[in-house]
């Protein structure tokens, strides 16, 4: 099961240094595992196809990808009002996902070098990857005069614990959702450069094939293991799994709709159209995906963003805080019946259709 381990109590941060967003179920969370368990994995199965993908990613295709070039050396003033906040909102939350991920790719690396080395190689290219990315992000928030304390997020994060079982289908689930967020944001502004506000956009296109090779490699591992794949049980907690990460993306792509807009792109249409990709996506590693094309998919999540703004407001009212928590109770349980009801409804055998999917 998760749960949230100890961390020191928050330090003061350096001036001028911004402030993290205050912990939320929609951030980006620091998680850690049982290393000893993921040392003991048999990849044996899979340990071709394992080391195939080492070898790319220790070619690091983009080592001369992440270098800021003269169209950054300028002031982005003009960039204000609720664009600059929501921009800035995004390279930050961005920023820490990138960052966390980093953090247990390292100390994955670490753990495993001298038990598992293709693991422990694959991880250290992975966080050789994440870091990149996170800096490349905190130097994009250094252009609107602001920075996030790395360090800082280090030692006060909390900590959540996962199950190798669960790291490996929720990371496998977070890096190809990253793929087609960025490929298709991507895609979007070369086709419509007028709402290109900042150089940052030019680098998704392999950005995301950072994204693309680590989920390969996540899918690869998940494969190789039977239990997460080839029995009931997984195919329960994969619908859970699956469910989780399109309900966050949703909630999240819909509380920062105002960023889309900034950027021409319509936040349901790109919701739908990630989420969709996603789940195709999924069929290659997982044994079943959800019904997305089931007309109460998106109706509901849709209806779940709504009440968490309800939520978001009433957190954010100066009512005492047990006049918000009963306010809260209503909404939150209607929440949990609309994801119920999307559990319930009837998976994909993806099993059955993979032929046709790889």
């Amino acid at each position: 099961m998760a749960k949230s381990l100890q961390t020191p109590e928050p330090e003061l941060l350096k001036p001028g240094v911004k402030a993290p967003v205050q912990e939320t179920l929609l951030t980006p969370r620091f998680y850690t595992t049982d290393f000893e368990a993921v040392a003991q994995l048999d990849i044996s199965a899979h340990e071709p196809e394992l080391q195939a993908i080492v070898d790319e990613l220790r070619a690091d295709y983009n080592r001369h990808h992440f270098v800021r070039d003269s169209e950054f050396q300028q002031s982005w003033e003009q960039i204000d009002g609720e664009t600059r906040r929501a921009f800035i909102d995004f390279l930050e939350r961005s920023c820490t996902s990138e960052f966390s991920g980093f953090l247990l790719f390292k100390e994955l690396s670490r753990k495993l070098k001298d038990r598992n080395p293709i693991l422990a190689e694959a991880f250290h290219f992975m966080a050789r990857d994440e870091a990149r990315h996170a800096g490349f992000l905190n130097k994009a928030m250094g252009d609107f005069n602001l920075s996030l304390d790395l360090g800082y997020l280090t030692r006060n994060r909390t900590y959540t614990f996962f199950p190798p079982e669960w790291i490996i289908c929720t990371v496998y689930l977070s890096e190809k959702i990253g793929y087609w967020r960025y490929i298709i944001m991507y895609r979007y502004l070369e086709a419509h450069p007028e709402h290109k506000f900042y150089p940052l956009f030019n680098y998704f296109e392999s950005w995301c094939q950072d994204e693309n090779r680590h989920g390969d490699f996540f899918k690869a591992l998940l494969r190789s293991q039977p239990q997460l794949w080839n029995n009931w049980k997984a195919r329960l907690w994969v619908r859970f799994f699956l469910l989780s990460v399109f309900a966050t993306h949703t909630l999240t792509v819909l509380e920062r709709a105002s960023f889309y807009r900034s950027i021409g792109i319509n936040p349901y249409e790109y919701n739908i159209q990630v989420i969709e990709k996603t789940n195709e996506t999924a069929a290659r590693a997982f044994p079943v995906i959800l019904d997305t094309n089931h007309p109460e998919f998106f109706r509901r999540l849709e209806e779940c963003s709504d009440i968490n703004v309800k939520i978001a407001e009433i957190e954010a009212s100066n009512s005492p805080k047990i006049v918000k928590f009963l306010r809260k109770v209503p909404l939150i349980l209607a929440i949990i019946r609309h994801l119920l009801r999307l559990y319930l409804l009837k998976p994909i055998d993806a099993e059955l259709t993979r032929e046709a999917v790889c």
